[in-house]
C-alpha cells in the first residue's frame, strides 16, 4: 500500500510517497519516514488525518500501535497522512529529573552555607529547629519526587518537546530560591512547638499518601505505558477523582503551617492553581469517557419481590460515585443493560 504524506499546507513532505506492506504499523511508516528524512526521528512526528476544508473537529492521530490499514478506506489501498514536527524532544524522565534536582540542591545552599553574609548580614545566624525539619521535609519531597519518576511512574507520552525542560525549571528552580531564601533567613521567626509538629505531621501523612496514591495510578497502566483512560479506584480515590493532586496539594499545606512564610504560601497557591485546573480537565475526561446511551429495563424491588417497568432507552453519565459505592449493579446481555436496585435489610 502507498502513504503520502503531507504537511499542514498540503505540500508533499516525501515526494512519490512511502511503499509499506498490508501489515505495516504506523510506527513501522513512522520509521520509514525517519530513514527518508534523516532529521524527523519518530518522537519528533505527529501523524494526523486529514480533514475536510473548513472542519472545526480535532484531527484523528495515529496510534503508533496500529495497523496502517485500519486507517484506510475500504477496498483501498493508499493512504494520505498529515506529518507535524513537534520539534526537538527529551524524555519524560529526563525532564522530570532536572525539574526536581533544582530545589533538592539549591533549598540546602541556603541553610549549609553562608548565603546570607554576602547579602549583608554579619550576625551570628542561628538556626531553629523548625529550619532543620523543614529542610529534612523539603529535601524528602523532592528525592522522592525523583524516585517515582524512575521506578513509580508509567508515561502514556515517551517524550516531551525540549522547552517544557526550561519552563519547568524555572518554575521548580526559581520557587526552590524563593522559598528557601525566606525559611533560613537570619530574621526569621519560628512558628511554635505545637503548630511546627502539626504541620511537619500533616504534612508527612499527605506524602505518604501521596506516594500510595502513584502507587495505585502505576498498577493502571502496563510497563509500556498503554492503559487508556481507566478509573482510578482505592484509598482516597473513592473520594476525589485526582487523590494524588489532592494530596500533593495538602503537603505543601503542612509545610506552610509548620514554616509560615509569605514565600511558601505563594507557591502553594500557585501550585493549587495549577494542579485544580489539571484535575478539573481529567475529571471532565473520565465523565465524558463514563457516559453511554442505556438500554435499560428497571427492576424495582417492592415488598420483597421484583417488578419490571417497560424497557427504555436513555442516555445516562454515570457518576464516580455511584459506580464506587455499588449502589447501581450493571449487567450486560445483548448489549442492553438492567439497572437492579435492591433496598437493603432492616
Amino acid at each position: 500500500m502507498k502513504v503520502t504524506v503531507v504537511s499542514r499546507s498540503g505540500r508533499e513532505i516525501i515526494k512519490g510517497g512511502i511503499e509499506l506492506n498490508n501489515s505495516a504499523t504506523v510506527s513501522d511508516l513512522q520509521e520509514a519516514i525517519h530513514v527518508r528524512t534523516k532529521k524527523y526521528c519518530t518522537s519528533r512526528q505527529r501523524l494526523t488525518l486529514p480533514l475536510n476544508p473548513g472542519s472545526m473537529e480535532k484531527p484523528v492521530v495515529l496510534n503508533s500501535k496500529k495497523n496502517v490499514r485500519d486507517y484506510c478506506d475500504v477496498n483501498k489501498d493508499n493512504l494520505t497522512v498529515v506529518f507535524k514536527d513537534l520539534g526537538p524532544q527529551v524524555s519524560y524522565r529526563t525532564l522530570f529529573f532536572w525539574e526536581y534536582v533544582g530545589p533538592l540542591i539549591i533549598y540546602p545552599i541556603f541553610y549549609y552555607f553562608p548565603v546570607y553574609k554576602f547579602l549583608g548580614y554579619k550576625d551570628e545566624h542561628v538556626i531553629h529547629p523548625v529550619q532543620t525539619y523543614a529542610m529534612y521535609y523539603w529535601c524528602f519531597h523532592y528525592f522522592k519526587r525523583i524516585m517515582e519518576t524512575f521506578f513509580v511512574h508509567r508515561f502514556s507520552h515517551a517524550t516531551s518537546p525540549v522547552s517544557n525542560v526550561f519552563r519547568n525549571c524555572a518554575y521548580y528552580w526559581s520557587f526552590g530560591a524563593y522559598i528557601a531564601y525566606y525559611v533560613n533567613h537570619p530574621l526569621y521567626t519560628p512558628v511554635n512547638d505545637l503548630q511546627m509538629k502539626v504541620g511537619f505531621g500533616f504534612g508527612l501523612i499527605c506524602q505518604v499518601s501521596n506516594l500510595y496514591c502513584h502507587l495505585l495510578l502505576r498498577n493502571l497502566r502496563s510497563p509500556s505505558g498503554n492503559g487508556g483512560y481507566q478509573i482510578p479506584r482505592g484509598f482516597l480515590f473513592n473520594i476525589v477523582t485526582c487523590a494524588n493532586y489532592t494530596t500533593e496539594i495538602y503537603q505543601w499545606l503542612g509545610f506552610n503551617i509548620a514554616t509560615q512564610t509569605v514565600a511558601g504560601y505563594v507557591f502553594l497557591v500557585v501550585a493549587a492553581s495549577i494542579m485544580s485546573n489539571w484535575a478539573l480537565a481529567k475529571h471532565r475526561r473520565l465523565k465524558k469517557y463514563l457516559t453511554f446511551t442505556l438500554w435499560a429495563a428497571v427492576i424495582r424491588w417492592e415488598g420483597g419481590k421484583a417488578k419490571v417497568s417497560p424497557a427504555m432507552g436513555y442516555t445516562s453519565s454515570i457518576s464516580l460515585s455511584k459506580l464506587q459505592t455499588g449502589l447501581l449493579s450493571i449487567a450486560t446481555t445483548a448489549m442492553k443493560f438492567r439497572i437492579i436496585t435492591k433496598p437493603q435489610s432492616s
